[in-house]
């Protein structure tokens, strides 16, 4: 049997990169994927994508920014499938405002908040009766080793993509009771085209991670029942970019 086969799975920003992947994966190991984005035509090529390969999907449009939109997506899913067994946040506004420290405004860094962690826990608020209800919930959250790092200018993602860490530990004792286990993600990965110009990888295998050949199958392996027994916990899929420090 597929590793995900009749579970119901919930994918944020999955039409391009990361999200993408991670839909696609999951169709092809059973799941019932949910495919969200804010551009249902670009949400159109997923998911035919995926049905042409057999598998079954729906793609909803939703703003990740707008607290009604999170709520309605979510009663769609319920209507379309009655359940929620794995909710993946991975969305994030790629025009998101950066900012030094110095000049940092308090507008700037909560657009941030608004569209990581605010978004993510509305989402996780939300699916959590379904989560508990399926017996074995499964969330699974993306931070980013720039907020690990400091990254110099990324000072309101940074804070954003940390909080979402935080918030991640905290559900995952709070939901644990619940057989919901609560885990995040540190990709390091090319999700930008082929002719945008970025620094050679540093990290010690010398190159940046695939969203579908690294990145995808450890959603996959947290989505699954192989990590059971894991929770709280934030993996780094990086090349060994951070080694030890976000572990």
């Amino acid at each position: 049997m597929k590793r995900l086969q009749d579970k119901v799975a919930i994918v944020t920003g999955a039409s391009r990169g990361i999200g993408r992947a991670t839909a696609k994966l999951f169709a092809s190991e059973g799941a019932k994927v949910v495919a969200i984005s804010r551009t249902q035509t670009k949400l159109d090529i997923v998911v035919d994508e995926i049905v042409s390969a057999g598998g079954t999907a729906v793609g909803l449009t939703c703003d990740i920014g707008d607290a009604d939109q999170i709520a309605h997506t979510v009663e769609k899913v319920i209507a379309i499938y009655g359940k929620i067994d794995i909710l993946v946040n991975n969305a994030f506004d790629s025009q998101a405002p950066f900012s030094s420290i110095l000049e940092l405004s308090t507008e700037q860094l909560q657009r941030n908040f608004e569209i990581g962690p605010i978004a993510y826990l509305r989402f996780m608020q939300l699916a959590y009766p379904y989560l508990k209800a399926c017996g074995e919930g499964r969330i699974i959250n993306f931070g980013s080793m720039a907020g690990v790092v400091g990254l110099v200018g990324y000072g309101p993602y940074n804070m954003a993509k940390e909080a979402v860490r935080a918030l991640t530990r905290t559900a995952a004792r709070e939901w644990a009771s619940d057989n919901i286990t609560v885990n995040n993600i540190l990709p390091v990965a090319k999700t930008w085209d082929d002719e945008v110009k970025v620094p050679a990888p540093t990290s010690p295998l010398g190159r940046y991670g695939s969203p579908e050949d690294d990145i995808a199958p450890v959603v996959l392996f947290l989505a699954s029942k192989d990590a059971r027994f894991l929770t709280g916990y934030t993996l780094t899929p990086d090349g060994g970019l951070l080694i030890d420090s976000a572990r």
